[in-house]
């Protein structure tokens, strides 16, 4: 049995009726609506939709569905003999998904071994009508939708391909619109004759740890939500899964730097605020905020997303605390919008511009006043070696005993170089990482090759430079160490951070890059699209090609990557967390070489370590409350 909470939606409906001309003569638009997917008197698959009121059902006999927008969460079903359209907008992401997967599937299944019921039959019968919730989908289901024969007149809507191409071209700085022409490119039409034979399958990911439900759940709830946890526990993951659970048009996904933002599917912090540095005063803050498109962001906002939170400068967010009060004319902390904020205070601090005392977010005046909910994630996922786990918590808290020093040491004259492939430097500055790429490249025989980025709007190049992991121009060269920007096969481990070395280039105009990753195979590199949000809701891509130079990296552009092969330089090392945040990087201790390590490079702030004891003993109250509570239920019972 699959999951099935997605079969019925909270969202925004809008249903057209059109003409011959495809033209809508009639419009209902539904703020608040409930959509449901089940079966009528007659055990056809219908939708129904609640406006709080009245109910109507449409029967799904012959359908388009429009899926290219889903990801915002919006989607459209066309009823083709009823000349009808369906528009969804403004739904969980996650549950519009499994809708529309649990409706192709079972679409599917029906035309497999069901007669259509003739309008004579619906006429005469005397059944009373009803509507019963669709009943999860079985495996038979899958297997009954997947026997179609090739010539079949059923595709699905929400194949793997269907789903991979969710977003497509947009142009310079235009909003996304849903195309309503049938022979569009995001139009699936089950009535299309597929050149093969299509896959239906249900989303089969990770399941949350018990500590991330119960994050998720206060989420839920409406409550403002800070959580944490060290490197590799599912922080990002957890968010995508909080991001995919909430309402798009009223949630604003922020993170404190571009490439950060662009992991999660949302924009910069400051891009939001729209107020600068936040060292001007108040009043010219408050003005800043109130600016056409900036103004609408505060106002239509409900639920704010801000990960890398220990970037963020306390003092900035006290300031953004108070515009939000005034903005949006509510005295509630943070005028009234939920916070769900994630980050690790022991990692990268608040950046500063050269002596700048900072204070971190937990010690703005606002912060506990917003906060509600501070929850730690302690079951780390990336690395699963138990020693190497211990290691980097001692080192996460600014400790480093022998035992840890010596097996750093000895990682310096490990070979972890293998079949061309060559580890990567982290680098504590830009400029060696810049310098190092360069010169690299420039010592490898041969010709350069040089490939441009595609860009929606090449007047905003900085914007998406900023944002995009791909940047607007990469030079290879045969022999080249690069890595990949983009999950592209995870079953085949070419995932973000995965390491390779250029083999060769395709022949032929275009001369792709011929890559060989670390995990065996040798696949040519195409570019792909990265989709960016800028302000007022609208949208920039860049096409380019998922690869970036990988002789160095700099230790803030690797935040949330996993590296097979990583050598580290510890020798400049100036903030706290710095050496943490390299360390972790590794996938194991295997893969890892530290050259000239020092131990006076491992330390945390003091000021960190103290909110964070705090935060333990906080949540160590509550589970012992929380246990004894269930135990008193239990024995009542």
């Amino acid at each position: 049995m699959f999951p099935t909470s997605g079969v019925e939606v909270q969202c925004s409906v809008t249903m057209e009726y059109l003409d011959q001309a495809g033209q809508a003569t009639k419009r209902k638009n539904i703020r608040n609506a409930s959509v449901a997917l089940g079966r009528n008197e007659f055990r056809e698959i219908a939708l129904l939709v609640n406006d709080g009121k009245l109910s109507q059902t449409f029967v799904l006999r012959e359908i388009q569905l429009f899926t290219r927008f889903i990801r915002d969460g919006k989607s459209t079903v066309k009823l083709i003999p009823e000349n009808i359209q369906i528009l969804i907008s403004n739904c969980p992401p996650d549950k519009l998904k499994i809708l529309f997967k649990t409706l192709s599937i079972k679409y599917a299944a029906e035309k497999k071994i069901s007669k259509p019921v003739s309008d004579r039959t619906r006429l005469l019968s005397t059944l009373p009508r009803t509507f019963d919730t669709i009943s999860p989908v079985q495996v038979q289901d899958i297997e009954r939708a997947n026997k179609l024969p090739l010539q079949s007149n059923v595709q699905s809507p929400t194949s793997t391909k269907g789903l991979k191409n969710q977003i497509g071209n947009t142009g310079p700085n235009k909003q996304i619109k849903r195309s309503r022409t049938n022979t569009s490119e995001n139009c699936l039409n089950t009535e299309l004759k597929p050149t093969k034979k299509p896959i239906l399958s249900m989303p089969v990911g990770r399941r949350l740890s018990k500590e991330q439900s119960h994050v998720l759940a206060m989420v839920l709830k409406g409550k403002n939500v800070f959580f944490t946890g060290s490197a590799g526990t599912g922080k990002s993951f957890l968010l995508k899964r909080i991001v995919g659970a909430l309402p798009p048009k009223c949630t604003y996904t922020t993170a404190s730097t571009g490439v950060a933002a662009c992991h999660i599917g949302g924009t910069t912090l400051h891009a939001f605020a729209g107020i600068g540095s936040g060292k001007a005063s108040l009043q010219q803050c408050v003005e800043l905020a109130q600016r056409p498109g900036i103004l609408s962001q505060w106002i239509n906002c409900k639920h704010l997303i801000i990960d890398e939170i220990s970037m963020i400068e306390g003092e900035f967010f006290d300031k953004l605390e108070a515009v939000a009060r005034i903005v949006r004319k509510c005295n509630e902390p943070f005028g009234g919008i939920q916070l769900i904020v994630c980050g690790d205070f022991l990692q990268l601090p608040p950046v500063t511009h050269g002596k700048e005392r900072y204070k971190f977010c937990f010690q703005a005046k606002s912060w506990h006043k917003c906060i509600e909910v501070n929850m730690e994630l302690t079951e780390v996922r990336r690395q699963t070696d138990k020693t190497f786990i211990a290691m980097l918590q001692a080192i996460r808290l600014g400790r480093c005993p022998d035992e840890v020093a010596t097996q750093l040491i000895k990682t310096a004259i490990q070979k972890i170089d293998r079949d061309g492939i060559l580890a990567t430097r982290l680098c504590t500055h830009k400029d060696d990482v810049e310098f190092t790429n360069e010169k690299r490249l420039q010592q490898l025989p041969g010709e350069v090759l040089t490939f441009e980025a595609v860009d929606s709007d090449p007047m905003l190049v900085e914007m998406l430079n900023a944002q995009c992991p791909a940047g607007q121009k990469l030079q290879l060269k045969k022999g080249a160490q690069v890595m990949l920007t983009k999950n592209l096969d995870v079953q085949r481990g070419m995932v973000n951070g995965a390491r390779g070395v250029v083999v060769g280039f395709e022949p032929g105009n275009k001369s792709l890059p011929q890559v060989r990753f670390m995990s065996g195979v040798t696949v040519t590199i195409k570019p792909e699209r990265w989709l960016v949000k800028a302000l007022g809701g609208t949208y920039l891509t860049r096409q380019q090609l998922p690869l970036k130079l990988a002789w160095a990296i700099s230790i803030h552009k690797s935040q949330g990557m996993t590296l097979d092969c990583v050598e580290i330089s510890l020798a400049r090392v100036f903030e706290s967390g710095q050496a943490y945040v390299a360390l972790s990087r590794a996938r194991n201790l295997e893969g890892l070489r530290v050259l000239d390590f020092d131990r006076r490079v491992v330390h945390a702030n003091h000021d960190v370590l103290h909110f964070y004891s705090r935060l333990k003993k906080q949540q160590m109250l509550m589970q012992t409350s929380l246990d004894g509570y269930i135990k008193m239920e239990d024995q009542e019972n």
